[in-house]
């Protein structure tokens, strides 16, 4: 079993489009290529970090929309209801609307706005509490396939999962330039002369491996000094922030790739 990524050319611009014919184009650049993917497990810590990564990311989804909407009706309100909410931070505004109690001798649109803005403030504290339940689950399954991720600088558990999703099982990627293919930052020449100094960004890859590297170079940029002085020298050596940011992205995947594929064995002491 293989797995056929996306071909290399365009279909015909007239050429017919059916299933049928495309698993036989697939099939056809397949055994044209010089290496052939190899399909992620389907198994094991990575399927269960699967499982829970989608389901946390849409549970995710659903509470910023219900906290958009929640915002949206105090914009809405009565003048004394928007003034007593309008400057509380998400937190305090959600535990605020939470307490809300039906009152009768309120006027009816004013009790109608305060029991609906109490029903959105008490979903959003049942998909707070899933989030945290999704977030438990990575953890322990972080701590037992791969603790050495969460020991670096920068990366958490969500991303850790994240990481360790693409990478999936010893094999897939032959090397770190294969998993810097796959996360989408390889370097991309920006120029066609013999000097090549400039790179763009690669728009290519798993999208959602090139956001955990993206997240981890901001947090690394924020809290850890050696990432703070290369940052400094690459900005007086004239490199822009965006550019600086590919660089990290592109050293945090070698550095995860090494982790994954070869784990730090266990401290000996004396």
């Amino acid at each position: 079993m293989i797995e056929f990524d996306r071909p290399r050319e365009k279909a015909s611009k007239d050429g017919a489009k059916t299933d049928e014919l495309d698993a036989i184009r697939a099939a056809r650049e397949a055994l044209g290529r010089d290496r052939l993917h190899v399909p992620r497990a389907h198994d094991g810590h990575r399927e269960a970090l699967r499982v829970h990564t989608v389901t946390r990311a849409g549970v995710v989804r659903a509470r910023t929309a219900a906290i958009n909407e929640l915002k949206a009706l105090v914009l809405t309100a009565p003048d004394e209801l928007r003034q007593e909410l309008r400057h509380l931070t998400t937190r305090t505004l959600v535990k605020r609307c939470a307490s809300f109690r039906d009152t009768p001798q309120r006027p009816i649109a004013e009790r109608c706005m305060r029991n609906t803005m109490r029903s959105i403030a008490r979903r959003i504290g049942h998909l707070t509490d899933e989030i945290a339940v999704h977030d438990d689950a990575m953890k322990l399954l972080i701590d037992e396939a791969a603790p050495q991720l969460v020991a670096e600088p920068g990366i958490g558990y969500v991303t850790a999962a994240m990481f360790y999703i693409a990478w999936s099982h010893p094999g897939r990627c032959r090397n770190e330039a294969a998993f810097a293919r796959l996360a989408g930052v390889a370097p991309l020449p920006a120029t066609s002369g013999q000097r090549q100094d400039r790179h763009r960004l690669n728009r290519s890859g798993d999208r959602q491996l090139n956001s955990a590297l993206y997240v981890v170079a901001l947090a690394r940029t924020r809290t850890d000094p050696t990432t703070r002085d290369y940052r400094d020298r690459r900005r007086s050596e004239g490199k822009t922030d965006r550019e600086i940011r590919r660089c990290l992205k592109r050293y945090i995947a070698r550095r995860v790739w090494r982790l994954l594929e070869h784990p730090p064995g266990p401290k000996i002491t004396a």
